[in-house]
């Protein structure tokens, strides 16, 4: 299949939807060429393993790597960033909650989280590890409201990790924002799960020590009106 020269400047789900996964790792090499060549190297290392570890993991119609990817070009494009540890944690940002056992490649383990964010730092350093951690949600509390406890986990972790916070808003933006590209049952659910993270993520956005620009913090204030907006359409219908 023949790849648009103007694959650059495509909007990540137009990518999506016309080139599929095959088109979002041309655009994730793309935006990697920012990097020198150990930053390559290791942002490939991330995206290799993140494939293996999620190949049959499905989001509606796509490969959940596409997610992934859309997450960690995001970061790269929208919001400048440059830092490798973070685009490699945003590739594995689910790695750990939802294949433990494989990373650690210990089915026995006896604290598989762990012993997965301990072959993180083996492989990509403590802080990459530290990063993965901070965006993992913990074990759902049967005693707890679901969708309580992770809100409450979000703004908790979040509060004490500026880099976590940039991955985390978005993860919340493929997720929530693009919510209208999600299918059956799973639209409604999302819009309840996401909508009471906007304020959330608009008081971690603006506090000083976000490592954002003023112009990225302005274009992720208004990707949260559009996810606003969006959940309203979906959940507010009149009776």
């Amino acid at each position: 299949m023949g790849l648009p020269s103007y694959l650059a400047s495509m909007p990540m789900h137009a990518i999506t939807e016309m080139y599929g996964e095959v088109g979002l790792r041309e655009r994730f090499r793309l935006e990697s060429e920012a990097f020198d060549a150990e930053g390559r190297r290791r942002l490939g290392a991330a995206l290799e393993l993140a494939a293996a570890l999620h190949h049959a993991d499905r989001r509606s119609r796509e490969p959940y790597l596409n997610h992934l990817l859309r997450v960690a070009i995001r970061m790269m494009h929208h919001y400048q960033v440059r830092d490798v540890d973070v685009i490699v944690a945003g590739l594995l940002h689910d790695a750990v909650e939802d294949h433990p056992a494989e990373l650690a490649g210990d089915p026995c383990a006896p604290d598989p989280t762990a012993a997965a964010l301990a072959v993180l730092a083996d492989r990509f350093g403590e802080r990459v590890a530290r990063l993965v951690a901070a965006v993992t949600n913990p074990p759902w509390d049967p005693a707890r409201d679901r969708h309580e406890q992770y809100h409450e986990h979000v703004a908790t972790s979040l509060d004490r990790e500026p880099w976590a916070r940039v991955i985390k808003v978005s993860d919340f933006t493929d997720n929530g924002v693009g919510v209208i590209h999600s299918v059956g049952p799973k639209v409604e659910s999302s819009a309840r799960k996401y909508r009471p993270l906007v304020p959330i993520f608009r008081d971690l956005v603006t506090r000083v020590d976000t490592p954002l620009s003023a112009p990225v913090r302005q274009h992720i204030l208004d990707q949260l009106d559009l996810a606003e907006e969006r959940f309203s359409a979906i959940l507010d219908q009149p009776a």
